[in-house]
């Protein structure tokens, strides 16, 4: 498998090393890679910046996620992290995080990735509170083209929140963590798949989800983005899900309340993505075409 992206790769590949050297860094070095400071902390992975030099002397800067084999739960490394660097190797678009080289040194996986120097958009929007309609709109248009991106792949992501939404020196969006994301169709009879899996943040969760039902994940994806565009224009959750029954009940209604400065039309674009009816909600070309974003697409 290698990433379709060759030109601009330091390796662009999926290496197994058998070394006989013990020392991982050792091993990285070889390949041309140096860890640096970290950049995040999970149960079984860790993120950490790298420099890698060519053979030439050029350094660039990646982030290097690093599984740890003997820490990690069986159905992560059976089912969701063989399904997340399959569809990372599929993606090419300047919103989407790049994968560049993905080494296994023995019981540690290295994910080699595009570095997102800005930190996330929650951080960024918990240091400026709630964002300006300018800026709420270049954000979020950038991340509604990469999941226009995916969906006409047919895959879906069934894990948007705002920690997974990075940000480059240039405040550009980055998506990442496609961890939970999958194909939404049967790739033999090219028909539409119902998901039946639990995935993502409660709080980001729709009602179908958090109700045990099969559901559309290209809907999920559509419901998410309403909380986060809420979040970016309100600075504050839509739903609290601190009681998942209320939360459910509260969802169902229908009845979002806004502070009184949010944009009236930005509201419009907000509660059709936040549609409890699934039949009824709207989907990611109709949100590129809202009148919100409209002067960014035309």
């Amino acid at each position: 498998m290698s990433n379709q992206n060759q030109d601009a790769n330091p390796k662009s590949s999926i290496n197994s090393h058998k070394s006989s050297i013990k020392n991982f860094d050792q091993i990285l070095e070889k390949s041309g890679y140096k860890l640096l400071g970290t950049i995040g902390n999970g149960s079984y992975a860790k993120v950490k910046e790298a420099e890698y030099t060519s053979k030439n002397g050029e350094r660039r800067r990646f982030a290097a996620k690093i599984i740890d084999r003997k820490k990690a739960p069986s159905d992560f490394l059976n089912k969701f992290l063989p399904r997340e660097l399959e569809i990372y190797l599929k993606l090419d678009h300047p919103n989407i995080i790049r994968i560049y080289e993905i080494m296994e040194i023995y019981h540690r996986i290295y994910i080699i990735m595009e570095l997102a120097d800005g930190g996330d958009l929650l951080d960024f929007i918990k240091k400026r509170g709630a964002l300006t309609n300018p800026i709420a709109k270049k954000m979020f248009n950038e991340l509604a083209q990469a999941i226009k991106y995916i969906h006409s792949l047919q895959i879906t992501h069934r894990d948007l929140k705002c920690e997974n939404i990075l940000l480059d020196k240039n405040y550009h969006v980055k998506l990442a963590d496609f961890g939970f994301g999958r194909s939404c169709i049967d790739p033999e009879t090219g028909k539409r798949i119902l998901s039946r899996t639990y995935c993502g943040s409660a709080a980001y969760a729709a009602p179908e989800i958090l109700q045990g039902t099969p559901y559309n994940p290209k809907l999920y994806d559509i419901w998410s983005l309403g909380c986060i565009l809420y979040i970016m224009v309100c600075g504050c959750m839509p739903f609290d899900d601190s009681d998942i029954k209320k939360m459910i009940k509260v969802q169902l209604e229908g009845k979002l309340k806004f502070p009184s400065k949010v944009d009236p039309i930005a509201k419009d674009l907000i509660n059709q993505m936040l549609e409890p009816d699934v039949t009824r909600r709207t989907n990611i070309d109709k949100v590129l075409r809202h009148p919100w974003l409209r002067d960014l697409n035309q």
